[in-house]
């Protein structure tokens, strides 16, 4: 997939950081910006006879300005950058954010959370059941202690047959080209028709090869680990920058529940991580 068009979206208090990696990155890729600024609002307070609060009436229209105020700082930047862009922003509340992103997340190919959003745990939760569970939009998350990089030069690929793995990789194929290696790595597989083949990650292989992919498989031992610990690990011994991955989900209760190995990477990984469901 060739990446066009990038939603990043900002946290209103803090996005700096992120917003720079969002120019850089659509700077490399040739891509359109468009950079959706949110705030979350508070839960309205009843008053006396169950009216709405005047305090938190008067507390709504101070964020609502403040967000206004934001996104002209936001243009005022980006109209430097020589980008093409456009600025969203939002006001919602909790309960309707993945609405609002999932919206606008259909019209691009990827959704970038830099570090400044993913800290923001209430942000972070609505954005992935929004962008990457009610979309087909991949996520590109950074929880690391470092910006994200405008381009990667080592990716670990994480694979397992799956269809989600399939997307992931189709989804990312213009980053795993830009990389100089790209490691497929598969944490105990198993050598079967009906699942990964005779030789696992052969054919995956293969076809990144034909798209000019810098390539090697890996196949890895868990030795009794969970495959979260395992693929962090991979990652840092072969000085990985970017995880591709698929994302799972169980369904739905009454709020997403991640699958272990996604909810973990998603926690505990000190690198970006390009995910697709």
């Amino acid at each position: 997939m060739t990446i066009r068009t990038v939603l990043s979206i900002l946290g209103v208090n803090r996005f700096e950081e992120d917003l720079k990696s969002a120019i850089d990155f659509c700077g490399v890729q040739g891509a359109h910006l468009n950079a959706l600024v949110i705030s979350l609002g508070a839960i309205p307070i009843m008053g006396d006879y169950n009216n709405v609060s005047a305090v938190w009436l008067d507390e709504r229209q101070r964020e609502i300005d403040a967000l206004s105020e934001k996104v002209e700082e936001i243009k005022e930047i980006l109209g430097r950058s020589g980008l093409s862009y456009d600025v969203q922003d939002v006001y919602t509340e909790f309960a309707f954010a993945d609405q609002d992103i999932a919206e606008r997340a259909l019209y691009a190919d990827v959704v970038l959370v830099g570090r400044q959003a993913a800290r923001d745990e209430q942000l972070r939760k609505r954005i992935i059941d929004g962008a990457l569970f009610q979309t087909p939009t991949p996520i590109l998350i950074n929880r690391g202690t470092r910006a994200m990089n405008s381009s990667s030069r080592s990716v670990l690929l994480a694979w397992d047959s799956s269809d989600e793995a399939s997307r992931a990789v189709r989804q990312s194929l213009d980053l795993l080209k830009q990389a100089d290696a790209v490691y497929v790595t598969m944490v105990d597989p198993m050598a079967r028709t009906d699942a990964n083949g005779e030789e696992p990650g052969a054919d995956i292989a293969a076809y990144l090869a034909r798209h000019g992919v810098k390539v090697q498989v890996d196949r890895i031992a868990s030795g009794g680990r969970p495959a979260d610990e395992v693929l962090r690990q991979h990652a840092a011994d072969v000085a990985a920058d970017l995880i591709v991955m698929d994302a799972y989900n169980h369904p739905r209760w009454q709020q997403t529940i991640f699958g272990g190995v996604t909810r973990n990477m998603i926690e505990e990984s000190k690198l970006p991580i390009f995910m697709a469901h």
